[in-house]
């Protein structure tokens, strides 16, 4: 390998990544300065510049975070390019991983966008960003002149990283006007709110949110109850917190932040205490306020969820309104009969099956129906609902659940995915591979999926329903819609 054609010049330096088969990779890219000492809690500051080369071949590191080894200096991104030339700029994928805003990092292989690149001559780019306490609380109330704290920093981060890619993308064969920003889970809400924040406009050309909760961001009251409560149980009082949250170990808070979030969801279930923040400045409005006010960015967009998104998390992830107690609190104080309307479209509840059906219907289904619906009055928007479970998912009663959409998306096939498909399934995740990534790489070409997925709309409710055999079905569950209509998420 020479390093001639992985040598790129970017507005702060040279970075040297390497070559993959039939692929150019740079990993850990810096793209704000490190997050660290004074610059905890605030605003992502551009990189320094340096000299020299700068290695570009390992990711760097995670966000900190519970079990996984991170560090708060995260602040990176990763690009895969073509190793072909292209006479043209290509199209650039950007992927905002998820992880409930608490976990995760672009590193994962499930998500290494490898096969995209090499099937659909894009590139894609990759990022870190702060979690959980150093990224999704609100910490201003305990600003002092000497040490402010800032907001929304994790969003923040993201914005940062879209407007890297504006300035440095072409360097790499990308098309900076050609942008497609795309996540699954937190990081579908991510791109969702993206659409919301005045400051990205203009940064990317198109939207794909797989499975986003956007009902779980916070207004300014809740943001500042989580807050105190996270001081409370990091036993940091209220004339100590600046002190505290400018010199904690980050271990210390991330111990912390896992308390609060498994009180938060008993506390107020459908909401979560590590979200975005709708502070009146960086994100003006509450991402469901702004879809349904016509004020996101008018940009075409994918959005849909998975069958069974709720099944997983009790077995994973509790966080969820996903059992009757926590949907009980959850309801206390809406209309008895919309509540008994609601519960009458889960047949078999309070079992567990329809209980983590009704939990991820309100946090992931009802939600993206919402924005869809009113994102149809301005631009193009498609919706889809994935269907597709191998056999043993459903012998399990999980089936199509949360994340399992990523697999066929990345074209991901490991010791995992071997075992899903043990029983059965195989050749049918080969389909439903070859569906998505066709489906999501047309649009990321020009704004439209391929043939046979038609275009969303309050008439008719198109929804693609995708399986080995996909289909379009006309308002799937109008029944269930329906009795959710009038039903309003607490932020």
């Amino acid at each position: 390998m020479t390093a001639v054609d992985v040598d790129v010049t970017l507005t702060e330096g040279v970075v040297r990544g390497r070559r993959l088969p039939n692929l150019l990779s740079w990993r850990g890219i810096p793209y704000a300065a490190p997050p660290v000492g004074a610059l905890r809690l605030q605003a992502p500051e551009p990189v320094p510049g340096w000299t020299g080369i700068r290695d570009a071949t390992e990711f760097g590191p995670a966000a900190p975070q519970q079990r996984r080894r991170g560090d708060e200096n995260c602040l990176t991104l990763n690009v895969l390019a073509p190793a072909a030339p292209s006479a043209t700029p290509r199209p650039v994928m950007v992927y905002i991983h998820g992880g409930a805003h608490t976990g995760g990092t672009a590193s994962d292989p499930l998500c290494s966008g490898a096969a995209l690149v090499r099937r659909g001559d894009v590139v894609f780019v990759s990022l870190n960003y702060r979690l959980g306490a150093l990224g999704y609380l609100d910490f201003r109330e305990f600003s002092t002149p000497e040490r402010p704290f800032e907001v929304n920093l994790g969003l923040r981060d993201q914005l940062a990283a879209l407007q890297w890619v504006r300035w440095n993308i072409a360097a790499f064969g990308g098309d900076p006007s050609n942008v497609t920003l795309f996540g699954e889970s937190a990081g579908a809400d991510a791109v969702l709110t993206l659409m919301c924040v005045p400051a990205a406009r203009g940064l990317f050309a198109r939207v794909i949110a797989q499975s986003p909760p956007p009902a779980t961001s916070n207004g300014p009251e809740l943001a500042a109850r989580w807050a105190r409560e996270f001081l409370d149980l990091a036993g940091a009082p209220g004339r100590e917190a600046g002190e505290f949250l400018a010199t904690a170990d980050p271990g210390l808070l991330v111990r912390t932040a896992a308390t609060l979030s498994a009180r938060g969801a008993d506390e107020i279930p459908g909401v979560r205490p590590f979200a975005p923040v709708a502070d009146g400045d960086l994100l003006p409005d509450h991402p469901l306020d702004a879809f349904e006010a016509g004020t996101e960015h008018r940009v075409p967009l994918v959005i849909g969820t998975n069958a069974q998104e709720g099944r997983i998390f009790p077995h994973l992830l509790d966080i969820l309104p996903t059992n009757p107690a926590r949907i009980e609190k959850m309801f206390e104080n809406t209309d008895p009969a919309l509540v008994a309307r609601v519960i009458g479209a889960y047949p078999g509840y309070p079992g567990r099956r329809a209980a983590a059906d009704l939990g991820g219907d309100v946090v992931f289904w009802g939600p993206s129906l919402r924005c869809a619906h009113a994102h149809t009055r301005h631009s193009d928007t498609y919706m889809y609902r994935y269907d597709f479970a191998p056999r043993l998912l459903r012998l399990t009663g999980i089936g199509a659940t949360h994340a399992t959409d990523l697999w066929p998306v990345f074209g991901t096939r490991n010791a995992t995915t071997r075992a899903l498909t043990a029983l059965g399934g195989r050749r049918g995740l080969g389909a439903v591979t070859d569906t998505m990534q066709g489906h999501w790489l047309a649009f990321a070409r020009d704004g439209r999926p391929r043939d046979g997925w038609p275009r969303y709309s309050p008439e008719r409710r198109d929804t693609l329903i995708i399986d080995e055999a996909c289909r379009v079905e006309l308002d799937p569950l109008r029944s269930r819609r329906e009795a959710w209509r009038g039903y309003r998420h607490r932020h």
